[in-house]
């Protein structure tokens, strides 16, 4: 048993604590998953499918680690790459191409075709001309300043609901979903019972709230993940963390995503449908906390709060029900007030600290806040304020919650 399959069964019997060790730190290692097929583990993952007519790579890898995709594939295989499939047009997925076109054309071969679906372009586009957006939330997210990629490897050929490619005798259907984006591929090989999910499967709650990015699509997600479930796959190959083998463990990982997915939605929709504001959804909405407690379904990337405001996005618009947040009132404006009210901005940050200090940590953000904007040149304010969101970075659970705190409290 190598050491991608023996992380898996650690996680999976609960032997590793995804609190402890990040179910999706890659392991830079790559293994024989099916018959002939090889899941890469790198950041994102790749997974080459062997065929008569060389490989089909279903994603073929990031801007940073490339290069190890391409060696691990190499490892596995010295056929030539026929088609490279996106599973969506995020940067740690659609990066490496550029190293097989290479090969290919100091080899005398055809170059890799390379399909995704048909929204990808436009993200890429989208990309370009947001690339300094980009850098500040990875920057916050993941706590580098490397810089955003600026040129993108377009697809050769898309597709928009269902694609079959038939390469040297094996048949590779491709799906299109709506899940953590909206130009999400998902790969089934059915001769090998092989599923390529893509990000639609990460081994954590999933990725549907992010607080810095477009519009993520719960509903649809689960759905997907119904159908996925449906086909009885025997090794699931996700766009982040380890495979899961056995046909019991696939179908209980999918459908218990999907039921979180389903909850979440559904009580929202519930929430919105009786005209509540947001805030009081975010607050009575609770994920089930025995699917939480699944190693696949903690919340140490996203949040299921985080969640809910996406399926707020969803339905409703940009307005959050509170009639003051309409036509606010500029926010250094309603600190000096309150500030002057209070007694000063160094009343407004002593509560905060005590409030920290109690395990108030959300309230306390609120007055650090406050205090901050009454007082912006004020460096014990300011010192005041750091400490109180380091707190509040140390308490989260999700990676997303703890970059934005982290932020505040030490800047990159």
């Amino acid at each position: 048993m190598g050491i991608i399959r023996t992380h898996f069964e650690k996680l999976w019997l609960g032997e590793i604590d995804p609190l402890d060790v990040s179910p999706f730190t890659p392991l830079m290692a790559w293994e024989e998953v099916a018959d002939r097929v090889a899941f890469v583990s790198s950041f994102a993952n790749a997974t080459a499918i062997a065929t008569d007519d060389g490989l089909v790579l279903i994603d073929v890898g990031s801007f940073l680690l490339s290069a190890h995709v391409h060696a691990a594939v190499r490892d596995f295989s010295d056929s030539r790459v026929s088609h490279v499939v996106y599973t969506h047009g995020h940067v740690d997925h659609v990066f490496g191409v550029e190293r097989f076109e290479a090969e290919a054309q100091s080899r005398g071969w055809r170059a890799p075709h390379v399909i995704a679906h048909e929204a990808v372009p436009a993200r890429f586009r989208r990309y370009e001309i947001s690339r300094g957006y980009n850098s500040c939330i990875n920057a916050r997210q993941f706590r580098t300043k490397v810089e955003w990629p600026a040129k993108y490897r377009y697809p050769d050929e898309t597709f928009a609901d269902k694609h079959t490619l038939e390469v040297g005798g094996l048949r590779v259907e491709l799906f299109h979903a709506r899940g953590e984006t909206d130009d999400a591929t998902w790969a089934f090989v059915p001769e090998r019972r092989l599923l390529c999910t893509g990000d639609l499967f990460i081994w954590c709650s999933p990725n549907a709230g992010n607080p810095q990015k477009v519009q993520r699509f719960p509903r649809d997600w689960a759905r997907a993940l119904r159908t996925m479930a449906a086909l009885r796959p025997a090794v699931l190959c996700p766009g982040h963390g380890v495979p899961i083998w056995g046909e019991d463990e696939v179908h209980e990982a999918l459908s218990t995503t999907a039921e979180l997915l389903e909850s979440l939605h559904d009580q929202t929709l519930a929430l919105m449908n009786e005209g509540a504001r947001l805030v009081d959804v975010i607050h009575a909405v609770k994920a089930p906390p025995h699917l939480l407690a699944k190693p696949w379904l903690r919340p140490v990337y996203d949040q299921p709060e985080f969640i809910v405001r996406n399926i707020w996005r969803t339905y409703g618009g940009w307005w959050d029900g509170d009639p003051s947040s309409l036509e606010p009132a500029p926010r250094a404006s309603v600190a000096r007030e309150l500030a002057q009210l209070s007694g000063g901005p160094s009343k407004l940050a002593a509560r905060a600290t005590a409030l920290a200090e109690s395990g108030d940590l959300a309230l306390a953000c609120h007055l650090a806040e406050l205090a901050a904007l009454a007082a912006p040149n004020d460096d014990g304010i300011a010192r005041s304020r750091r400490a109180v969101y380091a707190a509040r970075a140390r308490a989260a659970t999700s990676l997303m919650a703890k970059g934005i705190y982290n932020g505040e409290a030490d800047p990159v």
